[in-house]
Formats: C-alpha cells, structure tokens, sequence
C-alpha cells in the first residue's frame, strides 16, 4: 500500500490555513483527528474519518484556534501533538516563545509555558506512564523539560553549544530523549541522570576523534535539524543542512552508514519528517523541496518522489491503520495521500497470461514448486 501511495482525487483536506502549514499530528488513539499548525498562529482540527461513506469526500476541519481567538498564538506555530493518551488535550508551540496545552473541548488553554526564546520543537513521550514532561528545544542551547504536573520548567539539559532545533523522545524507553542542535551534534538523555548526556552521535564511530576529546562528535556537518526514531525505538534517523540523512542505532549511538544519497534541506528551522509504522520494509517520508521523497529506512533506496504540492513542503504525518500519508505546505494546502487500488483480476484471465510490469518487484513471488 505504501509503495502504491498517490495523491487521492477522491478526497480532500478542508482548506482553513491562509498561510503555509508547518506542523501536522494525527492522535494515536482512533487515528481518526488530526492537528494543524500554521505560519500565522492558526491551529485547525480535522475529522479524517469518511462518515458520508461516499467515494469522494473533505476532511471537515471541526473547530480551530484562528486570529480572532483571544489565546492564538501570535507568531508561526512550529509544532503540534496530541496528548498521546486521549484526544481530551493537545500541545503547540510557536515563534512567540510559549508552549500552550490546550483543552480540546473548550478550546482553552490549561496551561502556557513561557521561554526567552523562540520555540522550535517540542515532545511528549508516546509511551510514559512515570512522568508527564513536554521535552521543548528552544534558541537557547539548554533543552528545557516542562512537567505538565506541576506547571513548571522541571529541569533543564545542559551540553548543547547552540540552538536546539529537534527533540523527540524515545518510544521504547519513557526517559530517553533525543535532540538535534545547530551545534552540528545529536545528543542522547537519561532524563534521570543530572550529570550531562547519555552520548553524542559520532557519524565517524570514533574513527576520527581518537585523538580529541568527547566534544569533537558530530552527527552531521551543519545544522541538525530534523529527528525520527523508528516505531520499535531501535534506530534513530536524523537530517542535516549537510543535505544527509543518517540512520542511528539508538542503543549503541553507532552510525548505520546507510547511504541515502543527497537530501535535499534548505529548511532554516525544525524540518518534520516522519516513518512509516507495521509495514515490511519501513519507509522514510522525507519533506524534500516542494515533494516528498520516500526511502526504505534500511537499505537507503529512494522509492518515489510524490509531487502533487505548489511549494515547499514543511512536514507530513503517517495514518498506520490505512498506510495513508498526510503532508503540510507553504502553498496553504494539506494533501491526503492514499494507497492507489489495484485494478481486480477478471477470474477466466490466468495470471500467467497477465504481463507482470505492473507489480513491484518487492511483491514478486520467488517461490517455485518442485515438479516444475
């Protein structure tokens, strides 16, 4: 279903933003809504669910925070998330410097985290039960940790040497944290530990830097400004302004080396990419100027480039019950991208008469039986 993934004539993503759209998160309890963050501080929901059961039909936005809430955020809304747990809550953070956790009913905010400077990224772990803190990457080096408990900045992560523009925490283990800087660096926490980071990714695995010290390691040769774990936790991709994607294993730090060729990011900011989830191989959905490359996240192999948007892509979002992918632009458009069916087999045709060009090799069944 993935690898048939185009751009559905049939359905439609209610048009609400007027200006780019930077964030998207689908809740991963039903699947079913999905969050919208945009350049001018608007945040739409929408009901992805299809409940006219017509062939054709728009993803209704339900409600949204616009210009004229008295709570909108004032500048760009960098990231979205729902409360993993139940759609009850949801998060955004923005260019004016504040983390907000909202109450989706009311559409108010609960609560509002202030920081001295812009928001880029932040982060709920999709699997804690032990604590509640929002992982936030601001223009300070130091990763602040909010504890939706209490209300306040619980503690702060100190290592980075310049803005922290990724963070995303671990879904197998609830007190990693991983984060991604301008620094060049990628560092991995124990949130329980004071005394600094776990590891800092060395894309060299210690080759080059044995002859310096710790702080010579770096993930990428520029800006790190993208990070994705893949859904089991056990690897780590992350994305760089040196126009390479790397993929990490997360529990040694070692660099895969997987080659996936030039990666195109221009992107100044947080770049939101994401992988796909219960399917064999798994993707990578990658914003790459105004398409979206898809690469198997082990082999490196680029798939496909979907093309359907007018400018530059700023983030897309998985659905793993339909492999459905959903991606957020400049051009003020969310495009829904769905399986493409394949056309049934009339029954009196034999397969062996059907010309195979139509299956993807990674389909094809190499199995033959002995009397043949």
């Amino acid at each position: 279903r993935v690898l048939s993934l185009e751009l559905n004539k049939d359905r439609d993503v209610e048009r609400i933003h007027g200006s780019g759209i930077n964030t998207l998160d689908i809740e991963p309890v039903e699947g079913r809504y999905m969050l919208s963050g945009g350049s001018d501080g608007v945040i739409v929901i929408y009901d992805l669910e299809n409940l006219s059961r017509n062939p054709s039909y728009t993803c209704k936005a339900l409600c949204s925070v616009g210009r004229s809430h008295p709570d909108v955020h004032r500048f760009s809304v960098e990231t979205v998330q729902w409360y993993p747990h139940d759609t009850g809550m949801f998060t955004s953070s923005s260019f004016d410097k504040t983390l907000k956790i909202w109450d989706t009913n009311t559409l108010q905010p609960a609560d509002v985290f202030h920081f001295e400077g812009t928001v880029y990224s932040h982060h709920m772990s999709p699997v804690a039960t032990k604590h509640c803190l929002v992982a936030v990457g601001t223009k300070s080096p130091k990763v602040q940790l909010c504890d939706l408990k209490s209300g306040s900045c619980s503690h702060i992560l100190q290592g980075h040497r310049q803005e922290v523009l990724a963070v995303s925490w671990s879904p197998r283990h609830e007190y990693i944290l991983a984060t991604a800087s301008a620094d060049s660096r990628v560092k991995l926490w124990d949130v329980r530990r004071a005394s600094g980071c776990l590891t800092t990714l060395d894309q060299h695995n210690g080759e080059k830097s044995k002859a310096s010290s710790e702080a010579a390691n770096t993930a990428h040769n520029g800006r790190v400004n993208g990070l994705c774990y893949t859904n089991d936790g056990l690897y780590l991709l992350t994305i760089g302004t040196d126009d390479r994607m790397r993929l990490w294993n997360s529990s040694t730090g070692e660099n895969t080396l997987v080659n996936y060729g030039k990666v195109c990011n221009k992107s100044r900011k947080g770049l939101k990419f994401t992988v796909s989830c219960g399917c064999n191989p798994e993707f990578a959905f990658v914003p790459y100027g105004s398409t979206i490359a898809v690469y198997t996240i082990f082999t490196g192999q680029l798939i496909t480039m979907l093309r359907g948007h007018y400018s530059t892509v700023d983030c897309c979002v998985f659905q793993p019950n339909f492999q459905e992918l959903y991606s957020g632009s400049k051009d003020c458009n969310i495009l829904a991208w769905i399986p493409a069916l394949r056309e049934p087999v009339p029954d009196d045709v034999s397969e062996k008469s059907l010309p195979h060009q139509h299956l993807n090799p990674a389909y094809e069944d190499a199995w033959s039986s002995s009397d043949e």
